[in-house]
């Protein structure tokens, strides 16, 4: 991690390969600052985990969070993300950040390539992919195939922007590249750098492929992306394609809470993380407590008091019961709102060794669930129940091991679990809609899992959410994507102008990308 400082240099060119800089000479003729080339690929390796784990962390907590109704800022109106009040230097940000890490896990395959390091370069592949996926998914059409070629011989400061279908098709094709040099078992030199998997190969490849099957899942709704045999074909060759099969195969980076080893969310305290600000919403809490018919709350979710907490304050809530606010609600009635509003359980985030997650494997059966309910994969409905209990209860033991850092300690037992699965809240046998069951359930799994849930949202359209009377920002839609920056409109223009008329809309949050519900019923 003593590379960190020098990795800071390496995301600067980033812009390089989106845009001109005007210090791209200096950049690249500076003395005093070090090169790509003399970084030993194993020095890439920590700060693009430990650093995009936070990252995934912080975009959970900041925008994700926000945006599908998790939470809610209602201390002021200097955040409004849950009104869509969303600008261009939020659009550069989010563009900056995950150009910036895919930038360098290129640069760590080219190293590796040149260094012969094998183990490192399929890493280095599978963690380019994902980053790469979270541009396009927020962006729709994005550069990949010219991306991050300024610095080589032939390459440009104004890549095209492929399609997303092609987007998607490299990052299929570099996963599948990725398959084949883990399969080869090559030796991960320096395990002790490795704070998720310990230098294992097999896991590793587990993650890639599992990676693969979301990003298939992702655009399942795409008939021409033959979704349904290359699904098959993953199941059909566990051997050839190891996936999760367990908790203990997850995508969790393991913060040691000694620095530079430390959680994103360290140096916070419950009134910055949550109290004063980042409260819990009625969309979740309605989609984890259940009443009678007398308004009571008879039951609620196991994971719920691990999420979040009750207003501890009884002045405001003094039937000490989870309490909502609204998401996107007006200025004027924010205050009433959020009166008594549960927050987020900051002993629970608010660690230095509080781990970070890119997938886990209740996001695997989900997917199987899915595929297998609408014959993506065979298995039928019998085959969709078992993918989604194993899913849920997944979920549940997952968390389950988070709850002895609440301030009360949460136990979930086997009992629990079952309690949930027999709940109107997520009984497969008494769900009218399956799909929706799925959706539901795989949004609530998704809790603090980087930017996924409202990715799966724009997908599926589940849950259904309630836009508050002060999302005014964006006409009261949620974000359909975010726009290209105005950096990039500036200096790619022409390459950026073709996309959105690809993609059949201007540059703004009203546009939807291919592989949404929304574009695929609108023909686009």
């Amino acid at each position: 991690m003593n590379t960190l400082k020098k990795i800071i240099f390496i995301g600067a060119i980033v812009g390089m390969s989106f845009s001109c800089t005007s210090d791209f000479e200096e950049i690249n003729t500076n003395p005093n600052r070090t090169t790509v080339g003399k970084i030993k690929t194993s020095g890439m390796f920590e700060p693009l985990l430990y650093n995009g784990a936070n990252a995934w962390m912080n975009y959970s907590w900041y925008w994700n969070n926000e945006l599908i109704q998790f939470t809610a800022f209602t201390g002021g109106t200097t955040r409004q993300e849950h009104r869509y009040f969303i600008s261009d230097g939020n659009w550069q940000n989010v563009w900056d950040l995950y150009t910036r890490y895919a930038n360098n896990a290129l640069h760590m395959q080219d190293l590796s390539i040149e260094q012969d390091e094998k183990s490192l370069e399929a890493i280095a592949m599978t963690l380019k992919v994902l980053y790469m996926s979270n541009l396009t998914d927020m962006f729709g059409d994005v550069p990949y195939s010219e991306a991050f070629t300024a610095r080589k011989l032939n390459g440009t400061t104004k890549p095209k922007f492929d399609s997303q279908k092609e987007v998607y098709e490299h990052m299929f094709a570099d996963l599948m590249a990725a398959n084949e040099i883990y399969a080869s078992k090559p030796i991960f030199q320096k395990p002790a750098l490795d704070g998720m998997y310990k230098g294992s190969m097999e896991q590793w490849q587990k993650f890639n492929n599992s990676l693969y099957l979301r990003l298939l899942n992702r655009v399942s709704g795409r008939s021409e992306m033959n979704v349904g045999a290359k699904m098959s074909e993953i199941l059909n060759n566990p051997a050839k394609f190891p996936i999760f099969t367990s908790n203990s195969d997850n995508a969790t980076v393991i913060f040691s809470g000694n620095d530079p080893y430390r959680s994103q969310f360290s140096d916070s305290n419950e009134g910055s993380f949550t109290s004063s600000g980042r409260k819990l919403t009625e969309q979740l809490i309605k989609m984890t407590v259940l009443t009678d018919n007398n308004d009571n709350q008879v039951y609620e979710d196991p994971r719920l008091s691990i999420f979040g907490k009750k207003n501890p304050n009884l002045s405001v809530n003094p039937n000490n019961i989870w309490k909502g606010t609204i998401a996107g609600v007006s200025e004027q009635d924010q205050s009433a709102a959020d009166r008594g509003s549960s927050w987020l359980n900051a002993a629970v985030f608010v660690r230095s060794d509080a781990p970070g997650t890119f997938m886990d494997y209740a996001e695997v059966q989900f997917i199987l669930a899915e595929a297998a309910l609408k014959g993506t994969i065979p298995g039928g409905e019998s085959a969709a129940k078992t993918y989604y209990e194993n899913a849920v209860e997944a979920s549940v033991e997952k968390w389950a091991e988070m709850g002895q850092y609440s301030q009360i300690p949460v136990s979930i037992q086997s009992t629990d679990i079952t309690a949930l699965l027999t709940s109107d809240l997520a009984s497969w046998d008494a769900a009218s809609n399956k799909e929706e069951l799925i959706g539901n359930q795989k949004y609530l799994s998704l809790f603090f899992i980087g930017m996924e849930a409202y990715h799966e949202y724009r997908r599926t359209g589940y849950p259904e959410l309630t836009i508050g009377n002060g999302a005014n920002f964006n006409d009261y839609i949620l974000p359909t994507r975010f726009a290209y920056p105005t950096t990039t409109m500036a200096t790619n223009n022409e390459n950026a102008q073709e996309a959105l008329q690809r993609m059949g809309g201007e540059n703004n949050m009203k546009t939807p990308v291919w592989w949404s519900k929304q574009a695929i019923e609108e023909g686009k």
